[in-house]
């Protein structure tokens, strides 16, 4: 019996489309970098000089890792992949900026089941765009075929990030006081989290063209537009603030996971509460819309979703109008969305019945 060459392509992973994938993103890559890349993509690790941190007084590393979850259906649903990357940047530095640190670099793991560069380079670019838009760099990566493992059109994305911040300059819960102000900061919409519920209720035994029509209560998106759009970096606006204004933030919590509930505790000590005021920032068409379609209580709603506010900054009380100015300057819009009370580590809220109640 005559034996048959079996290669690797033959089983499935395509190495030469692998190469011709790497060329179609060089060019996003390289549109990241920063002075302190060493190299470039290609070699077996990324090179990144951290020579910058000697003129700190103590320099110390932060890293981020996450992925974009289940909102990643929704983008194989529509057809539409240029920018799930953005959301999977935008969830590991606005982690890492909890603390104050400045994103340095990125690398990125995506896990596909047909490997097209076409796709690839799609996906690339979202990634490139949100590191612009971090100011980090995109120092490397991975792209792996898993045939028969997962369909070809099939695909999940990881990644974490490296920044710095110099420790007496770090943002500590431990300095939250009693009187201190909460200034929110608007989300873009559901950004990355919840998607296993909204999918629940928006999107399963949809086809892709109602996925696509516009919807009234959505302000004339369609549900996939509405639901894809990426979550919003706060990286330069929040840093800039720091800078211009030292020593005024005590704070900040990322609304991610768990919503405003289950979030904003993690920036408090156990000698303080955050008390909440609802009705005090707009909630997006499209957060209003999944919680409507869920019939989800204010409870529920506000430990699920971010509900329109996607960092929350816990401010001197003193110099709030200081740290709303430099934000302003910075193009973000604020809301005094609350205050620190004494307590013990917990978040609670005042005006129940009125979170979709903003009147502007």
């Amino acid at each position: 019996m005559t034996k048959q060459e079996v290669t690797y392509q033959a089983a499935g992973v395509d190495t030469a489309e692998g190469a011709r994938a790497v060329d179609a993103i060089k060019e996003t890559v390289h549109s990241t970098y920063r002075p302190e890349v060493v190299g470039d993509i290609g070699g077996f690790g990324g090179l990144f000089s951290i020579a910058a941190a000697k003129d700190m007084a103590e320099p110390l590393l932060v890293s981020g890792t996450d992925g974009v979850g289940t909102k990643l259906k929704v983008a194989q649903l529509a057809g539409k992949h240029g920018t799930v990357g953005i959301d999977l940047v935008a969830m590991c530095v606005n982690d890492i900026l909890a603390c104050g640190a400045e994103p340095l670099f990125f690398l990125d793991y995506i896990a596909i089941g047909k490997l097209r560069k076409e796709h690839v380079a799609e996906v690339v670019a979202g990634i490139g765009e949100g590191c612009r838009q971090a100011g980090c760099a995109l120092i490397g990566g991975e792209m792996a075929e898993h045939p028969g493992v997962m369909d070809p059109d099939d695909y999940d994305l990881s990644g974490f990030t490296v920044g710095v911040v110099d420790k007496p300059k770090m943002l500590d819960p431990e300095s939250v006081s009693e009187g201190d102000v909460l200034i929110g900061l608007a989300s873009s919409g559901l950004h990355s989290n919840g998607y296993s519920l909204a999918r629940k209720v928006c999107v399963e035994g949809k086809s892709r063209e109602e996925l696509l029509t516009p919807v009234e209560a959505l302000d004339g998106q369609s549900v996939a537009d509405a639901l894809l759009t990426p979550t919003r970096i706060y990286v330069k606006q929040v840093l800039g603030t720091l800078k211009a204004c030292p020593g005024a933030v005590r704070a900040l919590a990322h609304i991610t996971g768990g919503g405003i509930s289950e979030n904003l505790n993690r920036a408090l000590n156990e000698r303080v509460d955050a008390q909440v005021d609802l009705g005090t920032w707009p909630v997006p068409a499209v957060a209003k819309y999944v919680c409507d379609a869920a019939e989800l209580s204010e409870p529920q709603a506000l430990k699920t979703f971010n509900m329109g506010v996607g960092m929350i900054l816990i401010v001197d009380p003193a110099r709030a109008e200081e740290v709303e100015a430099a934000l302003a300057e910075a193009g973000e819009k604020t809301y005094r969305v609350g205050r620190i009370v004494s307590g013990t580590g917990e978040v609670q809220y005042t005006g129940e019945g009125n979170l979709y109640g903003y009147q502007g």
